[in-house]
């Protein structure tokens, strides 16, 4: 059979993800600084041999989807059903228009699927028209009664534990799942299931044993610690900032709006605190500073808001494969006091930045009086930031 000319991928992701504990659908939240259904969705909607990637939502979750993959190519999404069998089939009928030859179907909590799975997957569906990603099994495996107790033990050697995206012949499974809803059975757990039932013979072709699903809250910690240890390339940055005092009734201090008898001059709104924290993670990446990417001649950025200043920054680390360890602003004046609003400022500077209030020091000192701070001309601020990177051996090299 020659290689597809056109594969598309269904994206499940109508789940609730009870069994996950709190914190709403596991899809929509964050691992190794990213949400789960992005990371899932990017090595799709970023694969050349797929041409169209269609998710499947709960239409209660529209607005954390939107959010969560603003960025990503992928089709229109489509409401999912009761169950995962339901879902898929909805996602293959909102897929028929575009005549895809090859389907992969996907599981949105497996979010660390790779290109190298996915060229796997269309590379066996184009040999064997339906084929499904597996690993072996490592344990001894036993087969239980109700009660408990050991019936059999199966050959592990034959045994295979079953992964996704699985792919198929796109005309083939929509028929298998069409008949299935005309027969009334839906009680397949996964569509190779479903296709032997209707009977396909499903091949195999080699996983990934990172491939894994998020399922319990024991699976998102395990995660974030594996994805910590291969973020061994610690960086740091220091950044400062200061602006003069003007005519205003407040100041923009860490992204807190603060009363007081004086203004910023400033081109944007002055925030000298997220102004020295945006230079700091700029230089933890080596990336210039914050006047190379928001240049003060551009007139766009006048009376901005500094807080776009930060997530753009935190988004170059995302960009990177990074994460965000730790952030300290340090702020230099006599007044207005910072004391009192410490704590306020900790809890907007983690919410802009998407890191856990834990890993945001705020501190204030005075200059006792001396220099510009001293004389309440103006205020300063001194930063640094940690961050985490993938390690890259190239980038030691001179």
């Amino acid at each position: 059979m020659p290689k597809p000319e056109r594969t598309a991928a269904i994206l499940v992701a109508a789940g609730r993800g009870l069994r996950a504990g709190a914190g709403g659908p596991k899809q929509y939240r964050t691992i190794g600084g990213q949400t789960v259904i992005y990371r899932a969705m990017e090595a799709f909607s970023g694969h050349p041999d797929v041409f169209a990637v269609q998710p499947v939502v709960n239409p209660d979750d529209a607005a954390l989807f939107d959010e969560a993959v603003a960025d990503l190519r992928h089709q229109p999404p489509t409401p999912g059903g009761a169950t995962r069998q339901a879902s898929v089939h909805a996602g293959l009928e909102a897929l028929a228009g575009e005549k895809p030859d090859i389907v992969l179907i996907h599981d949105a909590a497996r979010p660390f699927v790779t290109a190298a799975v996915i060229s796997r997957a269309i590379a066996a569906a184009g040999r064997t028209g339906a084929a499904i990603p597996v690993i072996p099994v490592t344990d001894t495996i036993k087969l239980t009664s109700d009660a408990g107790d050991v019936e059999a033990t199966p050959e592990r050697a034959r045994l295979r534990i079953a992964q996704t995206p699985q792919a198929f012949r796109f005309d083939v499974i929509l028929e298998a799942h069409r008949r299935a809803a005309r027969e009334g059975r839906s009680d397949f757990t996964d569509d190779s299931a479903l296709a032997e039932w209707a009977g396909l013979t499903v091949a195999t072709f080699e996983g990934d044993a990172a491939n894994m699903k998020l399922t319990t809250p024991e699976d998102f910690v395990r995660e974030e610690a594996r994805l910590a240890s291969q973020l061994g390339d610690i960086r740091t940055g220091t950044g400062y900032d200061v602006h003069a005092f003007g005519d205003g009734d407040h100041v923009m201090i860490c992204g807190v709006r603060v009363p007081h008898t004086k203004g910023f001059l400033a081109h944007s709104d002055g925030d000298v605190g997220l102004h020295a924290l945006v230079d700091a993670i700029l230089g933890a990446l080596a990336d210039g500073d914050i006047g190379s990417h928001f240049p003060p001649s551009d007139a766009k950025w006048k009376g901005a808001s500094s807080d776009q200043f930060l997530k753009y920054a935190v988004e170059r680390v995302t960009a990177r494969g990074g994460r965000i360890a730790n952030l300290e602003v340090t702020m230099i004046c006599e007044r207005p006091k910072i004391g009192p609003l410490r704590d306020t400022m900790r809890a907007k500077i983690a919410e802009i930045s998407g890191v856990h209030i834990s890993r945001v020091a705020v501190k204030a000192t005075t200059s006792e009086r001396l220099g510009f701070t001293g004389r309440e001309e103006g205020i300063a601020a001194t930063a640094s930031a940690t961050i985490r990177l993938p390690w890259d051996d190239k980038s030691w090299s001179a």
